[in-house]
């Protein structure tokens, strides 16, 4: 199929950009690698009477680099950030969570910020961005502000944007040395999208441990009882999954995905102990 007609309007700033989407009255889309809208449109999911293109929007490829974090912009690819074209403040996290992202044709055009907006509660950065616990660039009309995952996604392919804001950057914390992190989803083939995540970073120096629990058809949560075990112990401990962190995650899974059948929480729940288990093995 062929996508419906609408008005394109090519971006050449932030600004330049607000106002295009607020021109367009709750009926404009903002465009970045275009791998989901761009099959949305064509298969009719989507019939924006406008599309704005941000493709050409300097700021959305910002890069600012301070003592303990990192600012990047929206528009930076997943292939840049598996090359490391990006400081590489996470230990390898990011450039080895956007090597498995799909297949190499797919993140030489795909954004973090488009993947994010886009709000599949199975992609990678979604869950990866809620375990660092970054923080979201909001532009408004009025200015700028942050957000955080968990209250920025409302749930599968819904945000809390609003259709004059635009998704402009990220502030990603920078992990010590010491910083540790493990990622392991579960897909049906390479390439798909995941039927479950699990992620864990545990980096003492900055008081970071974190648990996530992602792919779950909403936004991903934070295993709150597991990390506070997991802080407890050594990230050695997870290796062997000790048994008293092995029952905090049973019960935490089975508690918070109740709404969920046996399969599916122990499909998640093996996600979950896997990553904790390559995390006891670095």
């Amino acid at each position: 199929m062929k996508a419906p007609v609408f008005d394109y309007h090519r971006a050449s700033s932030v600004q330049d950009a607000l106002a295009a989407l607020a021109d367009g009255r709750g009926d404009a889309k903002a465009m970045a690698g275009g791998c989901s809208l761009g099959p949305m449109l064509n298969l009719r999911l989507a019939r924006p009477a406008r599309v704005v293109d941000l493709r050409h929007v300097p700021e959305l490829r910002r890069v600012e680099e301070t003592e303990d974090r990192l600012v990047i912009g929206a528009l930076w690819t997943h292939a840049e950030i598996e090359d490391g074209a990006l400081p590489d403040i996470t230990n390898g996290f990011l450039p080895s969570v956007a090597h498995g992202i799909a297949y190499r044709a797919v993140r030489n055009r795909g954004t973090i910020g488009g993947s994010v907006a886009h709000a599949d509660p199975a992609a990678d950065w979604i869950t990866t961005l809620l375990t660092l616990d970054a923080r979201l660039l909001i532009h408004a009309p009025d200015g700028e502000r942050q957000a955080s995952i968990d209250t920025f996604m409302l749930g599968g392919y819904s945000t809390e944007l609003g259709d004059d804001e635009l998704l402009s950057g990220f502030i990603l914390p920078k992990l010590s040395g010491r910083g540790r992190w493990a990622y392991h989803k579960i897909c049906r083939k390479t390439g798909e999208f995941a039927k479950a995540i699990g992620a864990v970073l545990h980096d003492p120096d900055r008081g970071l441990v974190r648990v996530v629990c992602g792919a779950i058809e909403r936004t991903p949560i934070l295993l709150e009882e597991t990390s506070a075990a997991l802080g407890r112990s050594s990230p050695e401990a997870a290796a062997d999954l000790a048994p008293v962190l092995k029952g905090v995650l049973k019960d935490e899974i089975d508690r918070r995905l109740a709404d969920h059948d046996a399969v599916f929480r122990q499909m998640h729940h093996t996600a979950v102990s896997r990553a904790l288990a390559e995390l006891g093995s670095k």
